[in-house]
Order: structure tokens, then C-alpha cells, then sequence
């Protein structure tokens, strides 16, 4: 078998914060689809009665659960901001090279800051 070289892109690219942002955006939204399984789920376990009810609610709040809720909660928020950043790009705004970077930058600002505030709202920082 011939070794060929692998295309010269493949060495030299870096990643850029449009393209890891996309990548991102992506990937959140096939973990909101999978959330969507949870919540599908829980639902099932709410119309099944308390006993059904009280093993979903064990593994909701569990570190695993916590783990889980965190990610979605992140998935939601940056897909949602990113969304709107895509928005104001159909609209034509934003699209040259600076307030591309600093609308990325605000969305991930957005993202973390709303998963914390809402992660420490849902999971016991606030009565």
C-alpha cells in the first residue's frame, strides 16, 4: 500500500472561535436532544405514580443527575444565545471579523453565567 501524505490543512489548521462555536452549537443540540429522552422519561415516571416517581427523582438529584442537569442547562443556554447570534448574522449584522469574535465572546460569557446563576438556583444555593 502507497503512504500518502495527509493534505497539508490537516497540519497547519488551528481552530477558530467561529468554527469551535459552530462545532458547539451542534454538538448541544444533539444533547438537548437527548435530554429530551429525560425528560420523556420523567414524565413517564410522573403519570406511573410515587413509587415510579420517587426512583426518577432519586436519580435526578444524585451527583450524576446534578452532572446531567448542569450540562443541559449549559446546552440550553448556549444554543440559545448562539441562536440569536444567528439571527443578527441573517439579518447581515455582525458578520465582519471583530464583532464575529466579540459576539462569540459574548456568548459564551452568556452561557456560563447563566448555567451558574440557574445550576445554583436549581441545585440548592437559594431557598
Amino acid at each position: 500500500m502507497i503512504e500518502r501524505p495527509l493534505s497539508p490543512h490537516l497540519q497547519v489548521y488551528r481552530p477558530q472561535l467561529t468554527s469551535v462555536l459552530s462545532f458547539t452549537h451542534r454538538a448541544t443540540g444533539v444533547l438537548l436532544s437527548a435530554g429530551a429522552i429525560w425528560v420523556v422519561y420523567w414524565l413517564y415516571a410522573v403519570a406511573q405514580g410515587p413509587s415510579e416517581f420517587i426512583g426518577a427523582q432519586a436519580i435526578a438529584a444524585g451527583w450524576i443527575g446534578r452532572v446531567v442537569l448542569l450540562g443541559l442547562l449549559f446546552s440550553t443556554f448556549f444554543h440559545l444565545a448562539n441562536g440569536v447570534r444567528h439571527l443578527f448574522w441573517d439579518a447581515g449584522w455582525w458578520l465582519e471579523l471583530e464583532p464575529a469574535y466579540r459576539s462569540g465572546w459574548v456568548v459564551v460569557a452568556v452561557s456560563v453565567a447563566a448555567t451558574a446563576y440557574f445550576g445554583w438556583l436549581l441545585i440548592g444555593g437559594a431557598p
